[in-house]
C-alpha cells in the first residue's frame, strides 16, 4: 500500500495503472483485436478453408502421393511463408486495409482494387458453397439419410446403391438381387450412385446448360439467406465480434476432424486408403506439373493476394510480432491439409474395400468429394446421420472462417477509403450493405444453372489474376518503394530486421516462383468442363473477362494517377505518382519516428486537435482526482492507533 499506483489499482479493482484504461485499443479510432489469440485464430480460419478438405488430398494422390509432399513443403518455405509475412507486415505497418496501404506508391493503388474484385468474386460463390453445406446439414437431421437408397422420385433407372434397397421381408431372392447389384457396380465402368443423383437431380436439379437458368432452387436460396445472416451477425461489430466467434469456428473443425479420423482409421480398409494417399511415386518428382500444382496449392491455400491478410493484420498493434504469427499460421494451414488427407482417405479406403474397387475409382475432388463421394461413404457407417451432421458442420465452420475475412476485407477497404468519422462509427451499416449486395449477387448461383456458374467463377475469377496481383505487389514494395526502405520499416515495427532468408525470398525467390506459377498456369490451361458437359465458348469469354477484371484495375488506375499527378512532363508525373504519400507510414503519431517524425501532416493524428485538447484536459482532471485518492488511500489507521503515511511530517 506504499505505492500510489497500487492504491489506485486497489481502488479501481482492475489492476490498472494511473491514467490508463484496461484493454484500451492502441488505435482508438479504428480499433484493434481484443488480443493476439483472436488475430491468430481469425487468420487460421481464413487460411484453412474448404480447399484443405477437398483439393489438397486429391492433388496429393494425383501427383505421386507422399512424393507430392516434397515439392509442397519446399514451396511452403520459399514462397508461402515469405509472402504471408510480407502481407501481414505490410498491413500492420500502416494499420490500413488493402486500398489504404498503397499510399506506399499511389500509382499501384489499382492492385488494391484488384484485390477487392477478387475478394468479391470469391465471397459470392464461397457463400453459396457454405449454404449447400447448410442444406446437407439440415437434411442430415433424420433417421435415414435421403441419399442412401435409389427408391426416391429423383432417382433414375441407372442408379445403383452400395447397400441395396430396403425391404421389409428379406428373402434369398432379395439377397441374390443385392449381390448381383454389387457385382454390377464392380463390373460397370461408370456407376451412378444415389448420392450423386441426390446432388445433381434433387439438390441442384441441374439444367442442361449454363445458359438455361431454369428456376431458383428455393431451399438453396433459403440456406443462402441463412448463411449471409450468420456472417453478418458475426461481423456486426467488426473484428470485436468476429474475434470472439473464431474461438469456436477456428477450433471446432479440428475437434470434428479428430473424431472423424479416429472413426475412419478403425474401419476395415482404412489402411489401404491411407497407403494410397501417402505411397510416394518418386518418378513424378521430375514432372513439372507436380511442382506447378504444389506451388499453386500453397499460393491459393494461404489466401495470398486476396487482401484478407493485409486487412486482418491492419487491426494488430503496431509492435506485434507478425513474423512469428506468419510462421505459426502458415504451418498450421499446411498441417491441416495433411491431416485432412488422412481423414478423407481413411473413409475412401473403407468405401473402396466395401465395393471391391480401387481407391482411385471412389476418390474425387472439389464439390464432388464433399457432396457426392464422402456423403455416400457416410451411408455405410453405423449411425450415419450423426457422422453426416459432424462432417457438414465442419464444412460450414471451415467456410465461415474464410468468409468472415472476405467480407471484412471489403468493408474495411470501403471504410478506410472514405475515412470520415460518420462512416467509422456506422461501420455496421456498411457491413449490412455489403452482405445484402453479396446475397443478391449470389441468387443466380441458386438457380438450376448455378453449379455451372459457380465452377466458372472458381476456375477463372480467382486463378491467374491472383498470381499477377501478388507479383506486382512484390515488385512495387521491393523495387519501386525500395527494399532497403521496407526492411527499415519492418525493423522499426518489430524491433529487428527481416531475417536474411526472407529478404532474399522477397527480392528474388518468391517473385521467381510466382512467375513460374503464372507461366505454368497458362501452359497447363484447359477449357473447363463439368462431368461430360463442355462449356460453350461464350461462357469461357465471360470467365476470362472475370479473370481480367481484377488485373485491368492495375493499369487503368496507374494511367489515371499519372494523369492527375503534378508535373509538366510525363516523366515528372510518373515520378510523382510513385512517390509515397506524405502521410505514408505508421497511423499513430507516437510511432512515427526517425524519417517519419516530420514526414506526415497533422492529419495522421488519430483524433482531431479539438478532441486531443479535450482528452488532455480530461487526463489532467484524472491526475488531480488520482492524487486526492492517493492521499486518502495512503492515510490508513494502523493497529496501534498510528497512521501509515510513508511521507514523514515536518
Amino acid at each position: 500500500l506504499s505505492e500510489p499506483s497500487t492504491v489506485l489499482a486497489f481502488n479501481l479493482g482492475n489492476g490498472a495503472v494511473p491514467g490508463e484504461q484496461v484493454k484500451k485499443d492502441e488505435n482508438s479510432r479504428r480499433g484493434n483485436w481484443g488480443n493476439q489469440i483472436e488475430f491468430v485464430l481469425t487468420s487460421v480460419g481464413y487460411a484453412v478453408g474448404l480447399g484443405n478438405v477437398w483439393r489438397f488430398p486429391y492433388l496429393c494422390y494425383r501427383n505421386g502421393g507422399g512424393a507430392f509432399m516434397f515439392p509442397y513443403f519446399i514451396m511452403l518455405v520459399f514462397c508461402g511463408i515469405p509472402l504471408f509475412f510480407l502481407e501481414l507486415s505490410f498491413g500492420q505497418f500502416t494499420s490500413l486495409g488493402c486500398l489504404g496501404v498503397w499510399k506506399v506508391s499511389p500509382m499501384f493503388k489499382g492492385v488494391g482494387y484488384g484485390m477487392m474484385v477478387v475478394s468479391t468474386y470469391i465471397g459470392i460463390y464461397y457463400n453459396v458453397v457454405i449454404c449447400i453445406a447448410f442444406y446437407y446439414f439440415f437434411m442430415s437431421m433424420t433417421n435415414l439419410l435421403p441419399w442412401t437408397y435409389c427408391n426416391n422420385p429423383w432417382n433414375t433407372p441407372d442408379c445403383t446403391g452400395v447397400i441395396g434397397t430396403p425391404r421389409t421381408n428379406a428373402t434369398f431372392a432379395n439377397v441374390s438381387a443385392v449381390v448381383s447389384g454389387l457385382t454390377e457396380i464392380v463390373n460397370r465402368t461408370k456407376r451412378t450412385s444415389p448420392s450423386e443423383e441426390y446432388w445433381r437431380n434433387y439438390v441442384l436439379n441441374v439444367s442442361d446448360g449454363i445458359g438455361n437458368f431454369g428456376e431458383v432452387r428455393l431451399p438453396i436460396l433459403g440456406c443462402l439467406a441463412v448463411s449471409w445472416v450468420v456472417v453478418f451477425l458475426c461481423l456486426i461489430r467488426g473484428v470485436k465480434s468476429s474475434g470472439k466467434v473464431v474461438y469456436f469456428t477456428a477450433t471446432f473443425p479440428y475437434v470434428v476432424l479428430t473424431i472423424l479420423f479416429i472413426r475412419g482409421i478403425t474401419l476395415e480398409g482404412a489402411v489401404s486408403g491411407i497407403k494410397y494417399y501417402l505411397t510416394p511415386q518418386w518418378e513424378k518428382i521430375l514432372d513439372a506439373k507436380v511442382w506447378g500444382d504444389a506451388a499453386s496449392q500453397i499460393f491459393y491455400s494461404l489466401g495470398c493476394a486476396w487482401g484478407g491478410l493485409i486487412t486482418m493484420a491492419s487491426y494488430n498493434k503496431f509492435h506485434n510480432n507478425c513474423f512469428r504469427d506468419s510462421i505459426i499460421i502458415s504451418v498450421t494451414n499446411c498441417g491441416t491439409s495433411v491431416y485432412a488427407g488422412f481423414v478423407i482417405f481413411s473413409i475412401l479406403g473403407f468405401m473402396a474395400n466395401h465395393l471391391g474397387v480401387d481407391v482411385s475409382e471412389v476418390a474425387d475432388h472439389g464439390p464432388g468429394l464433399a457432396f457426392v463421394a464422402y456423403p455416400e461413404a457416410l451411408t455405410l457407417l453405423p449411425i450415419s446421420p450423426l457422422w453426416s451432421l459432424l462432417f457438414f458442420f465442419m464444412l460450414i465452420l471451415l467456410g465461415l472462417g474464410t468468409q468472415f475475412c472476405l467480407l471484412e476485407t471489403l468493408v474495411t477497404a470501403v471504410v478506410d477509403e472514405i475515412g470520415t468519422d460518420w462512416i467509422i462509427k456506422n461501420k455496421t451499416y456498411v457491413t449490412l450493405g455489403v452482405a445484402i449486395v453479396g446475397f443478391l449477387l449470389g441468387v443466380p448461383l441458386t438457380t438450376q444453372a448455378g453449379i455451372y456458374w459457380l465452377l466458372l467463377m472458381d476456375n477463372y475469377a480467382a486463378s491467374f489474376s491472383l498470381v499477377v496481383v501478388s507479383c506486382i505487389m512484390c515488385i512495387c514494395i521491393m523495387y519501386v518503394y525500395g527494399h532497403k526502405n521496407y526492411f527499415k520499416d519492418v525493423e522499426m515495427m518489430l524491433g529487428f530486421p527481416p531475417p536474411l532468408f526472407f529478404r532474399i525470398c522477397w527480392r528474388y525467390v518468391s517473385p521467381f516462383i510466382i512467375t513460374f506459377i503464372l507461366i505454368f498456369t497458362v501452359i497447363q490451361y484447359k477449357p473447363i468442363t463439368y462431368n461430360d458437359y463442355v462449356y460453350p465458348r461464350w461462357s469461357l469469354v465471360i470467365g476470362f473477362a472475370m479473370a481480367l477484371s481484377s488485373v485491368i484495375c492495375i493499369p487503368i488506375y496507374a494511367l489515371f494517377k499519372i494523369a492527375v499527378s503534378e508535373g509538366s512532363t510525363f516523366l515528372e508525373r510518373l515520378k510523382n505518382s510513385v512517390k509515397p504519400d506524405p502521410d505514408w507510414g505508421p497511423a499513430l503519431q507516437e510511432h512515427r519516428k526517425g524519417r517519419y517524425a516530420t514526414a506526415g501532416p497533422e492529419s495522421v493524428e488519430v483524433c482531431p486537435l479539438k478532441e486531443k485538447l479535450k482528452d488532455e484536459g480530461k487526463e489532467k482532471l484524472k491526475e488531480k482526482e488520482t492524487e486526492k485518492k492517493d492521499e486518502m488511500g495512503l492515510t490508513i489507521p494502523g493497529s496501534n492507533g498510528s497512521t501509515l503515511n510513508p511521507t514523514p511530517s515536518a
